[in-house]
């Protein structure tokens, strides 16, 4: 059940969003290492709305449904690139900051496989899923509902 409905109470403010997210889809970063990004995070902050939302996209895009499955323990499975290993422990990192936030070899290991500007590019990425985030989980945004778009 939705508390508020965000995007109609605040349009501003959910612009700003899309705005961000328009930026990211722009970026050169591959969609669907995004989208994996975004499905992990997610996962770990508990958004079943984006949850949802992106292993729908990810799996409209053509991903294995195996790979699916084993996002959750990536680090002890099979089938991951070293470009999606270092982008979600990475990815998995920043959205955890704790103690030690980003610690060196997690950095260093994103930078060598994505290069300064995807690494800036993939950090706003991080960013804006962990806003949605929090707009989903903070609004109760009902998961289930979303459909893909063709592509």
């Amino acid at each position: 059940m939705n508390r508020i409905a965000y995007k109609d109470v605040a349009p501003n403010a959910y612009r700003a969003l899309l705005a961000l997210e328009g930026h990211i889809r722009k970026s050169g970063l591959d969609h669907a290492l995004i989208d994996l990004v975004y499905l992990r995070v997610s996962q770990i902050n508990g958004c079943a709305f984006c949850v949802d939302m992106h292993d729908k996209d990810l799996r409209a895009a053509g991903e294995k449904p195996e790979r699916l499955a084993l996002l959750a323990v990536w680090h002890d499975a099979p089938g991951f690139t070293p470009r999606e290993r270092a982008a979600l422990a990475y990815a998995e990192s920043v959205t955890r900051l704790g103690a030690d936030p980003v610690p060196e070899p997690i950095y260093a290991a994103a930078l060598a496989e994505l290069g300064e500007g995807a690494l800036v590019e993939l950090t706003l990425a991080i960013s804006t899923i962990n806003a949605w985030n929090r707009m989903g989980i903070a609004f109760r945004s009902p998961a289930g509902l979303y459909q893909p778009k063709a592509r």
